[in-house]
């Protein structure tokens, strides 16, 4: 079997960020979206398996990702894994793609999506928690929907965090490590963490503000603290995998913050034209999971550009 396997640097070079939020805007706004059932989650004693299939007009792929939380303090990557894509008619395999810069890409497009439609036209400055590979990929996607002067890197390693601000500096964005109380000067906040507690004092964000919240993906974990969430509106993927999966959601839901109604709009409803910001004082805030159909079309995406 001749399956063309792509890895990270050329599925870089196939998708840049801006294309990559274009194409997942086009699948949130059709009327019918591709079809993805809820991922399966193995506890693997070192870390989570996850599987995640999907299939639509782009074809039918499937994504084997492992994540291992203790991988980034030793050096490693947080995700490993494979993503194959199998065409639409005859079911065969058409192309392999490194799993782990697949779900960065669409995982920073989704947030540049949201963004793109839920943050002030005039944002300034950009705060990112974390400084591993999606905090990389966040700072690409926001940089493409946004003309941001300013980045803030929140990070417990230093060196990682002076990466991501070298990073923006090359793009010529002021750029500096920073604390989590500089949410305070925000326009947009990204949290990009492994950790499963909350990573700044909600009632730190100024008006206006918008919260990308990426990290957390088990009902157990959460990046976002009861002030931060109660400061809404909210606005998910799909309210399937948000209120199944997303403890950003579901602990403040079991202690009463917050009730499901607090979830005003998905995505689909943003790009249809739903308005969520009433004006520049609202704190919106994007909570993601990630769902199976957004790693197939920009799987789809990147064979087509092949």
């Amino acid at each position: 079997m001749d399956l063309p396997v792509v890895h990270a640097k050329e599925l870089r070079r196939l998708l840049p960020v801006g294309i990559a939020i274009d194409h997942l805007e086009e699948a949130f706004g059709a009327l019918r979206m591709p079809a993805a059932p809820k991922r399966s989650h193995f506890d693997v004693g070192t870390g989570d398996l996850l599987l995640m299939p999907a299939w639509g007009d782009q074809g039918v792929g499937v994504k084997l990702v492992t994540v291992n939380p203790t991988n980034p303090e030793a050096g490693l990557p947080l995700i490993n894994g494979l993503y194959v894509l199998f065409s639409q008619g005859t079911l065969e395999p058409i192309a392999a793609f490194d799993a782990a810069e697949l779900t960065g890409i669409r995982t920073a497009g989704v947030s540049g999506l949201a963004t793109r439609h839920l943050a002030r036209a005039d944002a300034q400055t950009l705060v990112v928690f974390g400084a591993g590979t999606q905090a990389h990929h966040h700072l690409e996607s926001m940089l493409a929907v946004r003309a941001f002067e300013k980045l803030v890197c929140v990070s417990r390693t230093t060196w990682r965090a002076e990466e991501l601000v070298t990073r923006a500096r090359s793009y010529g964005v002021e750029a500096y490590v920073g604390v989590p109380d500089d949410v305070a000067v925000a326009d947009v906040v990204c949290t990009c963490t492994t950790s499963s507690e909350p990573v700044f004092d909600g009632s730190r964000l100024a008006e206006g503000t918008h919260v990308n919240a990426v990290g957390a993906y088990k009902p157990t974990n959460r990046e976002l603290d009861d002030v931060a969430i109660a400061r809404g509106p909210l606005v998910v993927e799909t309210r399937e995998a948000a209120l199944s999966e997303a403890g950003d959601l579901l602990i403040p839901i079991r202690l009463g913050v917050i009730d499901e109604s607090a979830v005003v709009a998905d995505l689909s409803e943003v790009v249809a034209g739903k308005l969520v910001r009433r004006d520049g004082r609202d704190v919106t805030i994007f909570k993601s999971v990630g769902v199976a159909f957004e790693d197939l079309v920009i799987a789809h995406a990147a064979y087509e550009r092949l």
